[in-house]
C-alpha cells in the first residue's frame, strides 16, 4: 500500500533552503577561520586549535540537552520550530562577532573574545539550531520516501552553499576592503542573508499533530516524562545512533582536512586562485548525487548497499588523488576528487531518513520515541567532529613550524600540508567504508517488526 504524502513541493524546497542558513555559519566558519586568524589576525595556529579543543569539551553534553529540550517543547509552532527560529538570532551575532576581533584588543583579550564568541556559537545557538532543523524531518511527514526527498533537497542546498562561499569569499573580502575590515563586513553580510532565509525554512513546513505523530503506536505513559540521563542511556545504547555519530564526526574531520586546501593551494600548488576550482570538484558532484539519490534508493531496494558502495568508491577515489598529487597533475586532482565527492552523495541525501529508522529502532526495542534527541548526531558531528578537524589543523600547523606572516614555509610545514590534505582523508573515507558495512537499519528494523 502507497504511503500517504503530507508535503507539497514548496514544502520540501523550503525545508531544505533552510541548509543555505545553515551553511552560511558552517562552510564560511570550517572553510576560513583559521586562515582568518592565523594569516589575518595573527595569532598561533597552535594557541587557536587549542582553544576549540577546550570550546568543544565545553559543549559536548548540550547536544544531548536540547535533543531532549525539543523532546518536551509543546508551543503552536510545534517542539522544534521555535528552537530552529530563536536559535539562528544568536547564531548570527556570534558569527559576526568571531569575524570582527577588534585589532586595538591585545593578543590576549584576542584569544579571549575568539574562545567566547566560538563557545556561544557551537555550544549554544549552532546546537539549537540545527537539532531542530533536523529534527523536522521526523515532525512534518511520516512517509520515508519524502524523508529521502527532503535530505537530498536539504543538502543540494548545503552544498550548493558551501561550492558559492569557498568560490567567492576570498574575492568578496578583497571587495569590501580586505584585512580585517573586510571580513568583518562579509562576515555581517553572511549572517544577515542567514537570518532571514532560516526564517523563510522555518515557517515554509507545519509539524504534524502529535495525535497524528503517534498514531497506530503505543504510547508509554512515562515517555513523557524522560529525564536527560535517560535520553543519554538511549542514545548510546542504539548502536546505530553511535555508528551515526562516529560517521558524522569523522566526516566533519575529513571536511577540515580537505580545507587545508586553501593553504595547500597557497603554499605548494602556488596558487590560491585554484582553491574554488578544487571546491567545484567537491561540491558539483555531490550535489548531482543527491539530485539522483531518492531514484537510487528505490532501485537498489534501500539505502544500506547505496551508502556502503558509495564509501568505498570516495575511498578509492581519495587515494587517486594522492598519486595524481604524486605526478604533479592539477587536472588528474580535481577528476579524482570529483569521483571521491560522487561517493559521498548518496549517505548525504539519505542521512536523515537513516537517522529516522534509527529513532524506529529505539522505539520497536525500547518502546520509547526520542526523535529530537536523535538528531543531537547532527549536531554532535558538526560541532564536535568540525571542531576536531579544526584544532587538528592548528595543532598540526604549528608543530610543523608554520608561520602565518610569513611568505615561504618550512619544509617540515610543506609536508605536512601534503599528509594533512592527500593521507588523512584517505585512511577517514576508509574507516567510514568500514563503518557503512555494519549499518544496516533497515534489516535490523524489519526483523524487529516481524518479531512484533
Amino acid at each position: 500500500m502507497e504511503e500517504k504524502k503530507y508535503l507539497k513541493w514548496y514544502n520540501k524546497v523550503g525545508y531544505g533552503s533552510g541548509d543555505i542558513a545553515g551553511n552560511v555559519v558552517y562552510a564560511f566558519l570550517s572553510a576560513f577561520v583559521m586562515i582568518y586568524l592565523t594569516n589575518c589576525v595573527g595569532l598561533n595556529a597552535g594557541i587557536v586549535g587549542t582553544l576549540i579543543a577546550v570550546s568543544k569539551l565545553m559543549d559536548g553534553v548540550t547536544d544531548v540537552f536540547f535533543g531532549t529540550m525539543i523532546d518536551r517543547t509543546k508551543t503552536k509552532l510545534g517542539k522544534a520550530r521555535p528552537w530552529m527560529l530563536y536559535g539562528y538570532i544568536g547564531c548570527a551575532v556570534t558569527l559576526a562577532a568571531i569575524f570582527a576581533i577588534p585589532e586595538s584588543l591585545g593578543e590576549t583579550a584576542q584569544y579571549a573574545w575568539f574562545f567566547i564568541a566560538y563557545t556561544l556559537l557551537n555550544a549554544v545557538f549552532y546546537t539549537a539550531n540545527n537539532i531542530a532543523y533536523s529534527a523536522l524531518t521526523s515532525l512534518i511527514t511520516k512517509n520515508s520516501k519524502e524523508r529521502v526527498e527532503m535530505g537530498s533537497l536539504r543538502f543540494i542546498f548545503a552544498f550548493s552553499t558551501s561550492l558559492l562561499i569557498q568560490s567567492v569569499t576570498l574575492y568578496f573580502v578583497q571587495a569590501a576592503g580586505g584585512g580585517m575590515k573586510g571580513w568583518r563586513t562579509v562576515a555581517i553580510i553572511y549572517s544577515i542573508i542567514g537570518l532571514v532565509i532560516n526564517t523563510i525554512s522555518a515557517l515554509s513546513v507545519k509539524e504534524l499533530s502529535e495525535e497524528e505523530l503517534r498514531e497506530g503506536e503505543e504510547i508509554d505513559a512515562a515517555e513523557e516524562k524522560i529525564t536527560l540521563l535517560e535520553s543519554a542511556k538511549l542514545l548510546f545504547t542504539n548502536k546505530f545512533y553511535v555508528m551515526i555519530c562516529g560517521t558524522y564526526l569523522l566526516q566533519q574531520i575529513y571536511q577540515a582536512m580537505i580545507n587545508t586546501g586553501l593553504y595547500y593551494m597557497i603554499y605548494i600548488l602556488m596558487n590560491e586562485n585554484l582553491f574554488p576550482a578544487f571546491s567545484w570538484a567537491t561540491n558539483i558532484p555531490v550535489i548531482i548525487a543527491l539530485v539522483i539519490t531518492p531514484t537510487l534508493v528505490e532501485k537498489w531496494g534501500g539505502m544500506y548497499k547505496l551508502n556502503m558502495t558509495g564509501f568505498i568508491i570516495a575511498t578509492v577515489g581519495r587515494a587517486l588523488v594522492v598519486v595524481a598529487a604524486s605526478m604533479g597533475s592539477v587536472p588528474l586532482m580535481l577528476a579524482f576528487t570529483a569521483v571521491a565527492a560522487a561517493g559521498i552523495g548518496p549517505w548525504q541525501g539519505d542521512m536523515n531518513a537513516v537517522i529516522a529508522l534509527c529513532s524506529e529502532y529505539t522505539y520497536l526495542t525500547k518502546n520509547k520515541r526520542i526523535d529530537g534527541a536523535m538528531y543531537s548526531c547532527t549536531s554532535f558531528g558538526v560541532k564536535v567532529g568540525g571542531g576536531i578537524g579544526t584544532a587538528l589543523t592548528g595543532w598540526m600547523l604549528a608543530y610543523s613550524g608554520f608561520d602565518g606572516k610569513a611568505a615561504v614555509q618550512p619544509e617540515s610545514c610543506l609536508e605536512m600540508l601534503k599528509f594533512m590534505y592527500l593521507i588523512l582523508p584517505v585512511i577517514i573515507m576508509a574507516i567510514i567504508a568500514f563503518i557503512m558495512s555494519r549499518m544496516n537499519v533497515e534489516k535490523a528494523n524489519a526483523k524487529l517488526r516481524e518479531k512484533l
